[in-house]
């Protein structure tokens, strides 16, 4: 059996559902040691992954999920920022008040910068690492109906990686970006159901609503597996030149190349 002490080992952030388990459960199967994080923990761990209760909105819970992983591990390979959600109402400017601006910006933007300051020492130590922030196409395609804060929240996480890239690729560090389209995971699902309330509408009339907004080649939603597998790859020795990079994986949505 491979020796344990050997293993790597990889954060996930949000990964006990949705594109967070996918990819926990991806590089799981590779071997790799993974511990995920979430506000609750999950009804059903069938992989085992290490769990550790975090609300990532929250200043101290990375240093929490810092201590934890330093007691156990003490070293981390890999760090996949998945955390985050599109938290505010849909309707433009005039329907967000500053909790809703502050509530986007803490999830999707400053819980990856904490998650990093607290973890990429460990990092730095041995000249090794990997991170992984995942990002969205709206933020280079932003809906104004539906993700104006999200989308300027995780606009700010694509700037904030290219520059953090720069910095640590001297180091051994290789920090990428992934950016999915839409994706068929719970909060998505959930999101659309919203539309239909709200709209009065069907769901599968708000399903096609979004999709002619973003619009894809495909004509589907992705398989969070689908957004797994670049995941996996990205972290990989076979990914070894690839940093300071946004990976769009969106069905050929963003109509530039």
């Amino acid at each position: 059996m491979k020796d344990l002490k050997n293993r790597q080992v990889a954060l996930i952030t949000g990964g006990t559902k949705g594109i967070g388990k996918a990819i926990a459960d991806k590089l799981s199967s590779k071997g790799i040691q993974v511990v995920v994080t979430a506000r609750t923990a999950p009804k059903e761990n069938t992989n085992g992954h290490h769990f550790i209760a975090a609300d990532l909105t929250q200043a101290g819970s990375a240093e929490k999920i810092a201590k934890e992983i330093v007691e156990k591990y003490g070293k981390l390979d890999i760090i996949v920022n998945n955390a985050g959600a599109n938290l505010s109402p849909g309707g433009g400017f005039n329907e967000l008040s500053d909790e809703h601006w502050l509530n986007d910006w803490q999830l999707n933007f400053m819980s990856v910068v904490r998650i990093n300051k607290a973890l990429l020492p460990l990092m730095l130590e041995r000249k090794n690492g990997v991170i992984i922030n995942v990002s969205t196409g709206a933020a280079k395609l932003p809906i104004w109906e539906m993700t104006m804060s999200y989308s300027s929240a995780k606009a700010a996480l694509n700037a904030y990686s290219k520059a953090l890239a720069s910095e640590v690729g001297p180091k051994g560090i290789r920090v990428n970006v992934v950016s999915p389209g839409v994706v068929k995971t719970p909060l998505m699902l959930e999101f659309i159901e919203n539309i239909a309330k709200s709209s009065a509408i069907s769901s599968e009339e708000a399903f096609k609503i979004v999709m002619d907004k973003v619009g894809t080649s495909l004509g589907r939603m992705a398989e969070p597996k689908e957004i797994a597998d670049l995941v996996a790859f990205l972290v990989s020795s076979e990914a070894s030149y690839i940093t300071g990079t946004n990976y769009s994986i969106d069905g050929g949505a963003l109509p530039t190349v």
